[in-house]
């Protein structure tokens, strides 16, 4: 069970989102570089960066953040915003990032998403951004009419690493995950699902530390981790001891 610390970048800054709005950004770090290294001190495993600006943009927009994240920290990386096309995915896989996240070309594009799959096995995951259990696409802005299962089973066997599922409703705002649908979702699909959007406190970690929710490869936490309602070596310690 890997917990997975967040930097969510916006003009070049750390924030958190509330409800997944542009509008409502908390600043945590202006240097995202130091934050990362900091989330490696603490002895995270894995780092999750968002490319807000790019979501919404449909490219890099926080290529310089990203990319001085990655000469500072020696631990793995995966990033997603704003990743559409085969050359923006071997590009940044080129430049030391573990694992892309693609979301809204899932969406679009499917056959792209396979294709990327099969020619960088265990690097491509995907990004299942969810309002009332249906998928939203273009950096949250907009719902489609495909479900989070429907949209999982796209990918059944196409050889995708991972299936992140954020919970908008639910992000930012320290509500707890919603571990009822990220469950359904793990229970549908051979594909490794990350929970992702709301993680409040340590009794998300001790509920992840239960046989039921192994099933997970891990989960997300943002805000929680920022405001200190999560000890991350305390947390840290209880998942590896599960």
């Amino acid at each position: 069970m890997i917990l997975f610390p967040a930097i969510d970048l916006k003009d070049g800054q750390c924030v958190r989102l509330k409800l997944g709005d542009m509008n409502q950004a908390t600043v945590f770090n202006d240097d995202p570089a130091a934050q990362a290294k900091s989330f490696e001190d603490q002895g995270f495993d894995y780092l999750h960066v968002v490319d807000l600006n790019g979501a919404f943009a449909g490219e890099s927009v926080n290529g310089a953040a990203v990319e001085s994240i990655l000469k500072t920290v020696n631990f793995p990386v995966q990033l997603g915003g704003g990743i559409r096309t085969l050359e923006h995915i071997e590009s940044w896989l080129d430049k030391g990032l573990a694992r892309v996240i693609l979301g809204t070309v899932a969406v679009r594009d499917p056959e792209l998403v396979k294709e990327a799959a099969k020619k960088w096995p265990g690097q491509v995951a995907v990004g299942t951004d969810a309002k009332g259990g249906m998928v939203a696409v273009e950096g949250w802005a907009e719902t489609s009419e495909l479900s989070i299962i429907e949209l999982a089973k796209r990918f059944e066997g196409a050889g995708v690493a991972a299936i992140i599922y954020t919970d908008i409703d639910r992000d930012g705002v320290l509500a707890g995950i919603n571990w009822d649908s990220t469950l359904e979702l793990a229970r549908a699909t051979s594909i490794p699902v990350i929970a992702s959007g709301g993680l409040a406190s340590m009794d998300d970690i001790e509920r992840m530390t239960r046989r039921e929710y192994q099933i997970l490869e891990g989960a997300i936490s943002g805000r929680a981790l920022y405001d200190g309602r999560i000890d991350s070596r305390e947390a840290l310690a209880r998942l590896k001891a599960a």
